[in-house]
């Protein structure tokens, strides 16, 4: 897999704004505590404001270099509000980091379809409606930067996450078309394809009935670090990668298997320990 690098470096964060959601566990606590090393001012948006300022203490963030700005993404009518907000404090927005979502562990038939809306609303209506919110700003400074945290699950789907799949192929067809439409203003698009990561992703991951699974798969907790997802993700950003897949072995060669020997993949798949 080839990147070319566009215009507009970005090969050092220090000093930029970044709105990053999902920051209060996981992936998203890692990458803000990275992103802080790298000297990032920070707006660190999740649902609970006292896990937000947990992670703030761990990222030895200042409440001058540090907005916690609550966010739910079901809640678009609050996403202009809370852009106002974030730039009364720092006056402009450089990078949108768009991390936050939900994940899924049920068989496509014991899905009721109001899971299959919540997994769209969440991953994807809450995440391109936020985008939305702050192309313009991106635009009018002819600069900027949206990473979006979608899964290896997007280039690769696989059993039990059929809706959680959806949404995450469908956050590839917006992005990688936003990218297109959106060069010549200055704006890069990164999208990054964590595999496992041993998170509580499969803890808070839905079932068919909407309930939590209230466990930890086997396969998510074998996964890397989120320490080292989020460093990947942050030379992916510095590097001005448009596309990176971070995992081990099996994850990556999934994601080449499916685009050189689609066949194969399949019959891999089905076969794969995904839980």
């Amino acid at each position: 897999m080839q990147y070319v690098l566009e215009k507009n470096s970005m090969k050092t964060l220090t000093g930029k704004v970044v709105w990053l959601t999902g920051a209060s566990s996981g992936i998203g606590e890692a990458l803000a505590i990275e992103l802080a090393k790298e000297g990032c001012k920070l707006i660190l948006s999740a649902r609970r404001k006292n896990e937000l300022q947990r992670v703030q203490k761990l990222a030895e963030l200042s409440d001058e270099n540090c907005l916690l700005l609550p966010l739910d993404l079901e809640q678009y009518h609050d996403f202009e509000n809370l852009k106002n907000i974030a730039l009364q404090k720092f006056n402009r927005i450089d990078v949108l980091v768009n991390n936050a979502g939900i994940s899924q562990r049920s068989l496509a038939i014991e899905t009721s379809i109001e899971v299959d809306k919540r997994l769209m609303e969440v991953n994807y209506i809450g995440t391109v409606t936020l985008t939305k919110t702050l192309l313009p700003h991106f635009i009018k400074n002819k600069s900027g930067l949206i990473v979006t945290v979608t899964s290896a699950v997007g280039k690769i789907p696989s059993p039990w996450r059929s809706s959680y799949a959806a949404a995450k192929h469908a956050l590839h067809g917006f992005f990688d078309s936003l990218r297109a439409e959106c060069y010549q203003d200055g704006l890069r698009v990164l999208l990054v394809c964590p595999g496992f990561v041993a998170t509580n992703v499969s803890v808070n991951a839905l079932t068919g009935n909407g309930e939590t699974t209230g466990k930890m798969d086997a396969a998510t907790a074998k996964g890397i670090s989120a320490k080292k997802c989020a460093q990947g993700i942050v030379a992916a950003m510095k590097a001005e990668k448009q596309e990176v897949v971070i995992g081990g072995i099996k994850e990556k060669f999934g994601v080449w298997t499916k685009r050189h020997f689609p066949l194969l993949f399949s019959v891999m798949i089905r076969k794969m320990a995904v839980r």
